[in-house]
């Protein structure tokens, strides 16, 4: 890392600090966080590139114009390994297409390492993970975020492992063949459907993560009770900070991950963090009601000038990996930000992949050992995908 960059990211670190801590020590801890974040691997298990450049394509190899993601910005944040997801919008369940779009959302990461092999590689299993670590390389993994390109079909399964998947969030904001949604009214299977019972026994024996973010609550109990191994909640948050809110886990719900032996990866995006944040857009849903005025375009702007965006910051990120660790211990949390998949609404000092050592200090400036960091930042998600794929070859 050149002294421009590392001079630039400290200055980042301590006004970030400075802005979000009543600890005046805690600015102290700039140059250990960009230390760690560069000794150890930091996996951040959902960052949504993938669809960002179906919609608006750009070189990720180089410094990008728009967007939380690109190579340098990954290098100076310590980033090692994104799991870029495969995002199918909901849509697809009934329109068709999704198998498609799959692929090639996945053709547009492998052609990224072949547009700069010496930048980029695949890391289709954790023992790729170690072997391309201090290469400088940033190793790329794969998840879909939506089963919907399974389309009820086991060989397809098969077939997205073989492109190098390794989790499928079963759904996505609406119930699809396989499970109710979170966010759907209409929980039509009361958790799973029978396919979607099925087919996380498959994905157990083939070596796929099972990935419970956005599914509902009944749905995510059913799938650990089937589950023969852990399974992860790829970019959620804790619901004790957002009463009402399903798509974020209950404390009941945390405590049944971390029996099963799963992560729960912490999502950045301030909706997902503070109560304040959440309940913005139904606030401004209720203006218009009020206003007898469409609640379109031209009146989010509106009340947006008048009612600025309240972000969360660090300290709010700080406080859900504080309650999941008070709750169950430190085995079971980790990161998965949702870079490039939450808009703008990024917390103060973690608006892009450059950040991680903000968040590392502040993890720091609460106590959090540099064994405790290791954890969060890799190794209880290293943990869960090893026993994935320990399970799986077993079957065989």
């Amino acid at each position: 890392m050149n002294k421009l960059i590392k001079s630039t990211l400290a200055s980042a670190i301590v006004l970030s600090l400075a802005a979000c801590s009543s600890k005046p020590s805690v600015v102290d801890y700039e140059t250990k966080a960009m230390q760690l974040a560069q000794k150890h691997i930091i996996i951040d298990t959902h960052i949504d590139v993938p669809y960002r450049i179906y919609n608006r394509w750009e070189d990720m190899s180089q410094a990008t114009e728009i967007g939380d993601f690109d190579f340098y910005r990954a290098i100076q944040g310590g980033l090692n390994v994104p799991f870029m997801s495969i995002y199918i919008p909901a849509s697809y369940e009934e329109s068709g297409g999704s198998f498609q779009l799959a692929n090639q959302l996945i053709d547009s990461m492998e052609a990224l390492v072949g547009r700069a092999p010496h930048k980029f590689a695949m890391a289709p299993d954790s023992k790729d993970v170690i072997a391309q670590f201090g290469s400088g390389k940033i190793s790329l993994a794969l998840g879909i975020e939506n089963g919907t390109p399974i389309e009820g079909k086991l060989e397809n399964l098969q077939h997205f492992y073989d492109r190098g998947v390794r989790y499928i969030t079963l759904a996505h904001s609406k119930s699809n063949h396989i499970s109710d949604s979170s966010y759907d009214s209409n929980h039509q299977w009361q958790g799973l459907s029978p396919f979607g019972k099925e087919l996380i026994a498959a994905m157990n024996n083939i070596g796929m993560m099972v990935d419970i973010s956005h599914v509902s609550d009944d749905a995510f109990y059913q799938a650990v009770a089937i589950s023969k191994v852990p399974v992860i909640a790829s970019h959620s948050s804790a619901r004790h900070f957002t009463p009402g809110f399903e798509r974020n886990m209950d404390d009941k719900m945390i405590k049944a991950l971390a029996k099963n032996g799963g992560v729960i990866q912490v999502n950045f995006g301030s909706s997902f963090v503070t109560h304040q944040a959440n309940q913005y857009g139904a606030l401004r849903a209720a203006a218009a009601k009020k206003a007898g005025v469409a609640n379109d375009r031209d009146f989010a702007a509106k009340f947006k000038a008048e009612n600025p965006y309240p972000f969360a910051n660090l300290d709010n990120v700080l406080d859900h990996i504080d309650h999941i660790v008070k709750l169950v211990g430190i085995d079971y949390v980790g990161i998965g930000s949702d870079y490039d998949g939450v808009g703008d609404s990024l917390p103060e000092g973690l608006k892009d992949v450059s950040t991680y050592p903000t968040l590392i200090a502040g993890l720091l400036g609460r106590g959090y050992s540099e064994a405790d960091i290791e954890k969060i930042l890799s190794g209880n998600f290293l943990r869960v995908w090893r026993q994935v794929e320990a399970y799986a070859a077993a079957q065989k």
